[in-house]
């Protein structure tokens, strides 16, 4: 392994370094949050809480949550904590269950995000010797801007591609000798896969060696597939726009677990159902305070990713606490006959067939009053089609696998490769029919 570089010496810092920012910083965010936000002032009053009744880090689970929801019913400025001429960026979620959720940056709060981001790549083994090809899309989304600012501030050389026109990416990667992909790990795959039918070898013919991913969940095999097709190193951040985009938390170059900049975040775990905050170590639902931010102040925030958090020191030196690759969301889980289904579980299984590719579709539907599962899957070679009998031996295979996992029938039904949807952005895997009318 190469010299670990640390960006910024508050990395080293130990428990006790840690705690004393946090508590400092909680302070004057709930105040803050507390005079300038209405939503604070009526959830805080609502109960009776005070500002000054925050005085330990323990006291922060007196604070009510936040949701989702409350920032669609604010739409679009009231979480703001100052006025708007003071807003020099605005960005929001892409809405597609209703009003988006709209953030707002100060220009200290964009000085902030940048050096976060600065933080989480070069953790990942990004310098300044690095031309880095961002395949996010660019707009109201906040990954592609928060890490091109980043790749900015690190004194990287930034291709600021946006995602689509897959062939042109490959032929930027070639001609520019891009050394770092920025993407969703299914945006990747694909991209893999448009290279070799380029008559491209991704591992041998281009020179990318570092991949920072994110966007969507990516499961433990699913990495490996792609370093195995780009031969990179892979590494997973995490953010959200509601906390301040990229750069909340990130893996560093020995890939376990995501190390969280906690002089900025407080993050907790909870159970999802009850919202009793868990030990260390336990999984459920993460919660994040956010600590800097002058626009927007987020007093524990509900992300309903299920992770879960350790203390332990890293390998790479930092102290600050990690978070487990995100196993699943509160809000993807389906109840399908009173069992709990993961579209995590799934994956984890069809990445042990090797007949099959790395892409997938789930279908829920209803038949009578009961739901169901299938699964559409591609074969990995299409010669594979030519034998009924070896067909239906691997579906069946496959469908008792996932029914010792998840202790659920599920019909599999195995296609051509390359026929189901490709993604550029996130990848869309549950088409949910359960409410639509035949």
């Amino acid at each position: 392994m190469s010299e670990i570089k640390i960006w910024d010496e508050v990395e080293k810092l130990d428990r006790e370094g840690i705690k004393k920012i946090q508590i400092s910083k909680l302070k004057e965010t709930v105040k803050r949050a507390y005079e300038n936000v209405p939503l604070y002032k009526e959830k805080f009053d609502k109960i009776g809480l005070k500002p000054e009744d925050i005085q330990t880090l323990d006291d922060l689970k007196k604070i009510p949550f936040t949701e989702k929801d409350d920032f669609r019913q604010n739409y679009p400025f009231r979480m703001f904590a100052v006025p708007k001429k003071e807003i020099v960026r605005i960005h929001a979620s892409s809405g597609t269950t209703g009003k988006p959720t709209v953030v707002g940056y100060t220009r200290k709060d964009m000085n902030t995000w940048t050096d976060l981001v600065a933080r989480m790549i070069t953790q990942a083994g990004v310098t300044d010797e690095d031309t880095v090809q961002i395949a996010f899309g660019y707009g109201l989304f906040t990954g592609g801007f928060g890490l091109h600012y980043g790749m900015e501030r690190v004194g990287a050389s930034v291709i600021p591609m946006s995602s689509g026109n897959t062939k042109k990416q490959i032929m930027i990667m070639k001609d520019f000798g891009t050394t770092v992909l920025v993407s969703t790990p299914s945006y990747a795959l694909h991209m893999a896969e448009v290279a070799e039918e380029m008559g491209i070898d991704p591992k041998k013919d281009l020179n990318i060696k570092f991949g920072l991913f994110g966007g969507e969940g990516c499961s433990e095999d699913a990495r490996r597939e792609i370093e195995k097709k780009w031969g990179l190193l892979a590494t997973e951040n995490y953010g959200m726009s509601e906390l301040i985009g990229p750069g909340v938390a990130g893996e560093c170059v020995y890939q376990c677990g995501m190390h969280i900049a906690e002089d900025h975040f407080i993050p907790e775990i909870i159970n999802p159902e009850t919202g009793e905050v868990l030990p260390e170590g336990e999984t459920g639902e993460l919660v994040v305070t956010s600590l800097s931010k002058e626009a927007l102040p987020v007093l524990r925030y509900r992300t309903k990713d299920i992770t879960s958090l350790t203390s332990e020191t890293c390998k790479c030196g930092r102290k600050s606490v990690r978070m487990s690759k995100i196993k699943g969301r509160t809000d993807d889980m389906m109840v399908i006959r009173g069992v709990n289904v993961f579209p995590s579980q799934i994956e984890t299984v069809l990445s042990d067939v090797k007949e099959i590719g790395p892409h997938y579709e789930i279908i829920v539907t209803t038949k009578g009053h009961l739901d169901q599962i299938s699964i559409n899957v591609e074969l990995s070679d299409s010669n594979l089609l030519e034998s009924y009998g070896c067909l239906e031996k691997l579906s069946k295979s496959i469908e008792h696998k996932l029914k010792t996992v998840l202790g659920l029938g599920i019909k599999v039904n195995l296609v051509n490769p390359k026929t189901l949807e490709r993604f550029e952005g996130k990848a869309k895997r549950i088409k949910d029919l359960r409410n639509i009318k035949e």
